[in-house]
């Protein structure tokens, strides 16, 4: 099968290896022209991962055009980008395409979930299905071949099962997913909880506070993916607590790591003055944080963080004002 890769950062190159480690004629589109020389010549991908040597049947390119033929086009980039992409490459199909979504987040000004944007932006006649291919995953550890478990997540059954298909492997496992709204609410709410959980880490709070995080975190997401649609065993699985629990503890997390920078500064206006990365649990923030206020979902956490990153709240004050709320029942 033809697949196109659209993104050359960490996530699209992890992803098109484990298409190529499937036998699959694959190609991978990036626009610095570094990234795509260096796939090219030297089968690395350094700016990412310095150490490892990818795949030597992997293929880069600078030109869109490449995604004339393919079969399937996984979008690998960022959603603030989603918009320019796909724009671009809809004017290069004449056929229908499988569009796979690995991005985790919503669109920026319309606040929806990135699968309904691709079927919206892509004309039915060039569409054979949307699937998104997410889970607790980090780039880091696909591309060395380590254990992974993800879910291909699509209203369309048949699609999700030839994604299934198409990329699992002795060390990538996809499972499918018919719950759209809430494996991809999930997804993206949980990136809010990661900078929470690196700003309690910066602060120098233990295992006791990350673990209530965490456990508040996934009663939170639950509620306003619930509210949103999404059916509430999705958040008890890889797009729920799996995803949680991962971008929550690890290092590789982007979001956690802008966390752990706002916690040890306690202010988050030098991190985001200095910030030069992709961290989505920042523009996840202020969507979330605007829905829930819509629909009267109560999100204490991610209205703290929002109040943290927009509202130039003190980090201190803003923890000890969520630790007095009101007391409760746990359910």
């Amino acid at each position: 099968m033809k697949c196109v890769v659209l993104g050359s950062g960490s996530w699209g190159t992890a992803l098109a290896q484990v298409l190529c480690d499937n036998a699959n004629d694959v190609v991978l589109w990036g626009r610095n022209t570094a990234e795509v020389d260096d796939i090219n010549v030297n089968h690395r991908n350094s700016k990412y991962f310095p150490d490892v040597k990818v795949n030597e049947k992997l293929a880069a390119t600078n030109d869109l055009s490449a995604v004339r033929g393919a079969d399937l086009i996984l979008l690998a980039v960022p959603s603030s980008a989603m918009e320019a992409v796909l724009k671009e490459t809809v004017s290069y199909l004449d056929h229908p395409v499988l569009f796979v979504n690995a991005a985790k987040g919503f669109h920026p000004t319309t606040h929806s979930l990135l699968s309904s944007y691709i079927r919206d932006q892509v004309p039915d006649h060039l569409c054979k299905a949307v699937v998104s291919l997410i889970g607790p995953s980090h780039a880091e550890e696909v591309i060395l071949r380590q254990l992974t478990a993800l879910n291909a997540v699509s209203a369309n059954e048949e699609a999700a099962r030839t994604v299934q298909k198409l990329f699992s492997n002795s060390y990538f496992r996809v499972y499918t997913n018919t719950d759209v709204i809430g494996a991809e609410t999930g997804v993206a709410v949980k990136n809010i909880m990661a900078i929470a959980a690196g700003i309690l880490c910066g602060l120098g709070q233990g295992d006791n506070a990350r673990a209530a995080l965490v456990t508040r975190g996934l009663a939170e997401m639950t509620r306003f993916g619930t509210a949103c649609g999404g059916k509430a065993e999705t958040f008890l699985g890889l797009d729920g607590v799996g995803d949680l629990m991962v971008t929550c503890t690890s290092m590789h997390s982007r979001n956690f790591q802008a966390g752990l920078a706002i916690g040890r500064s306690r202010n988050a206006a030098e991190f985001l003055r200095n910030n030069t990365k992709t961290v989505e649990g920042i523009a996840a923030c202020r969507i979330v944080h605007a829905e829930a206020a819509r629909m009267g979902v109560s999100m204490p956490i991610t209205d703290a963080v929002y109040a943290v990153l927009f509202e130039n709240a003190s980090v201190d004050q803003t923890i000890d004002a969520l630790m007095h709320r009101r007391l409760k029942a746990e359910f």
